[in-house]
């Protein structure tokens, strides 16, 4: 029972938080990894372009509130986010058009492109702060929780509860259900192979008659989808705040990198692996321990290995690792 308990214990506070967020973080650093194999360059605005089409879908959010447009149990922010995606599409159009496109007919090093997409974040985060503000911003719709503590203790009869919040389980059924669309995009559409015979060869590609603006546009408009959603999915489960998108740069980044940039499945199984790095390390683990060791073997402290102010530096770590030790990432990736 005392094992039970503290596998109860455990999955409730870091193995369900820690699948929320590494699904929240796959789909982010899969359009850092889209962007960096098609478009070949560290797109360092991607963070601020998910707190932008959040920031819309809040907006549109409170709209439909207002006006009495609900999910019912489930968040009115999942009726905003097409809208979100539709306008960060269209910034992220706009801003290729005005800036990018100058530096790739340039022909421009990678590196001057990431100048270039720096410049660009500071611009998007200064948008969106003036756009929304600075403050903390809940989404408070919707039903709370699926399984609450009180209901799985009553059907188990353990101490330790069970509670799965309504937005961890949208996160993980909406992660899922973007990335199925986008490897069958990917793989299985006329347009999806010319993204991938560009990412491969943009010569070869360029000779067999792929139209490398219509390739970019696209690219661009997946981005979009997956920042808003991503950002969205992260606004849900935790909060909003400006700020906290860009900080979400380094695990995100590290996701991809870890992953192997340039690799879709990488960027996946990368978000997964720093999410569940940095929550177990940062979590306290003493109760676990006090329900699966031995009375006279259980720890006095917190068993925590970092402090959760240094989560980010986990994904750092990691991160550095993996560069030191395989440049290309678990999956075959492009060198960095």
């Amino acid at each position: 029972m005392d094992f039970l308990n503290g596998l109860v214990f455990f999955t409730n506070f870091v193995v369900i938080p820690a699948t929320a967020y590494g699904a929240q973080l796959a789909l982010g650093a899969l359009g850092i990894t889209l962007v960096y194999a098609i478009l070949r360059f560290s797109n360092f605005a991607h963070g601020d372009t998910m707190a932008f089409g959040t920031a819309v879908a809040i907006k549109v959010t409170a709209g439909l509130v207002a006006l009495g447009i609900t999910l019912g149990p489930l968040p009115t922010a999942l009726l905003a986010l097409p809208i979100g995606i539709v306008v960060t599409g269209l910034l992220l159009l706009g801003t290729d058009w005005l800036i990018y496109k100058f530096y790739r007919e340039q022909k421009a090093k990678p590196v001057i492109l990431v100048i270039v997409s720096l410049g660009v974040m500071f611009v998007l985060n200064g948008l969106t702060r003036v756009f929304i503000g600075v403050r903390d911003i809940q989404f408070a719709d919707g039903a709370r929780f699926l399984v609450t503590v009180r209901q799985f203790r009553d059907a188990t009869g353990l101490d330790e509860g069970l509670a799965i919040r309504t937005t961890q389980a949208i996160t993980l059924v909406t992660a899922v259900i973007v990335m199925v669309v986008l490897f069958w995009f990917l793989n299985r559409t006329r347009t999806g192979k010319s993204m991938r015979a560009f990412s491969d060869n943009e010569d070869l590609a360029l000779l067999s008659g792929i139209d490398p603006d219509r390739v970019v546009r696209v690219t661009w408009l997946i981005v979009a989808g997956l920042a808003t959603t991503a950002g969205v999915l992260y606004g849900l489960d935790k909060s909003f705040k400006a700020f906290t998108y860009f900080q979400l740069l380094l695990p995100m980044f590290a996701a991809a990198i870890v992953g192997g940039i340039g690799n879709p499945l990488g960027a996946i199984v990368g978000g997964f692996l720093i999410a569940f790095a940095e929550v177990t390390i940062t979590y306290p683990l003493k109760r676990v321990l006090t329900y699966w060791l031995p009375d006279s073997m259980a720890p006095e402290g917190l068993v925590q290995l970092m402090s959760g102010d240094y989560k980010f530096a986990v994904s750092f770590m990691i991160l550095i690792i993996v560069l030191l030790f395989r440049p290309t990432g678990l999956f075959k990736g492009q060198s960095i």
